[in-house]
């Protein structure tokens, strides 16, 4: 009687997947747009001459106010200046006051943040109220307010709107500290009599800031657009410097027969405005389905 002998079965592998380089959600056509343009933007701001080889500050008369043109991508203004390199040298003082008023705004929210909701009681009760008073007045009236007060300037601009925003970030940063100091592992760590400047840095700040840092991301565009409109107003850098703002108010004068000189740099902070926006919710919805 012969017996059968089974082979053995090898277990199947499957393909070897591709490793991508993008989350999924940043391989959309307009999140990848939404990335090349900031990246375009943060090379006007790092290394604007890679760019333009014209000076911001200085023109020809004989070639005042020429229409966009491959010579003049944006147009000249009235002193015979290209609009391009304006707009690309301006890049620097728009971002770098973001940049400072983006880490006001987190590093106060994140100090307000963690001592209300880590001592509580008269502590929390305080800082909240006074974080509710801030928000009850329009962001706009308020950086106004305080950017009269300090006096013009980009560097003034941002510390205005840097203040203006910590309420925000100091609610969301006390919310998840009271969600983190609920845990186990904190619990237990108070009651092995964990000092609270050890357990603070070590324990709760790590587990909380993440959706901080999420808010930052979120309101890059916002204080872009409110830095554009201080500048806008007058209370940025003085002429000659091409901020983005003072260069659309300079062009306004001038809507009749230059309509460049405002519609081009404004054009130029309603798309990274629309870029930051987009790829902030792109980046916010792939940390909710993580």
């Amino acid at each position: 009687m012969t017996t059968l002998t089974q082979r053995p079965v090898e277990p199947v592998q499957e393909p070897a997947r591709r490793r991508r380089v993008f989350p999924a959600p940043l391989r959309s056509p307009g999140a990848m747009l939404s990335v090349l343009v900031l990246v375009l933007v943060l090379g006007w701001a790092l290394v604007p001459e890679w760019f333009t080889s014209r000076s911001p500050l200085t023109g020809v008369p004989a070639d005042r106010f020429q229409s966009p043109s491959t010579q003049h991508p944006f147009g000249t203004d009235q002193l015979g200046r290209d609009i391009y390199a304006r707009v690309v040298h301006g890049a620097a003082l728009s971002l770098s006051a973001t940049a400072l008023a983006i880490l006001i705004a987190l590093g106060g929210g994140v100090i307000l943040g963690l001592v209300a909701g880590f001592f509580g009681r008269w502590t929390d009760a305080v800082i909240m109220r006074a974080a509710e008073v801030t928000m009850s007045v329009p962001p706009l009236l308020f950086s106004l307010t305080l950017v009269t007060a300090l006096g013009v300037g980009t560097g003034r601009i941002a510390v205005a709107i840097g203040a203006t925003s910590v309420a925000a970030f100091t609610r969301v940063m006390r919310a998840e500290v009271l969600r983190v100091r609920a845990a186990p592992y904190v619990e237990a760590a108070i009651l092995c009599g964990t000092r609270w400047w050890r357990l603070l840095p070590r324990y709760i700040l790590p587990s909380a800031i993440g959706p901080v840092l999420a808010l930052a991301a979120l309101d890059f565009g916002l204080v872009v657009l409110a830095v554009s409109s201080l500048g806008f107003l007058g209370y940025g850098e003085p002429p000659p410097a091409p901020e983005w703002g003072s260069l659309v108010a300079d062009g306004r004068n001038y809507l009749a027969t230059a309509w460049w000189l405002t519609t081009l740099p404004s054009l130029t902070v309603t798309v990274v405005v629309l870029a930051a926006n987009r790829l902030s919710r792109v980046l916010e919805a792939e940390g909710g389905h993580r």
